[in-house]
């Protein structure tokens, strides 16, 4: 887990949430000791509404695209 120190987070508050927001757990030192762990809270979950609506909103799938793709990158010889 990452350090950051009483100092970073004073100057730097915005850049270090940012780094928790994006999933980054943190220790926050004073003189050189953890005092404090920054960690992202959980999301909450979606409905089922949510998700199907998401779902709606997802760019169609080439089959034939998709097929190549795998094949470019698996050995033909499983």
């Amino acid at each position: 887990m990452h350090r950051v120190t009483i100092r970073e987070l004073r100057n730097s508050g915005g850049d270090v949430i940012d780094r928790v927001v994006a999933g980054e757990k943190l220790i926050v030192t004073r003189d050189g000791r953890a005092v404090a762990q920054l960690a992202p809270l959980d999301r909450p979950a979606l409905s089922a509404r949510e998700i199907v609506e998401r779902w709606r909103r997802l760019a169609p799938v080439d089959p034939d695209r998709l097929r190549a793709d795998i094949d470019a990158v698996t050995d033909a010889s499983l």
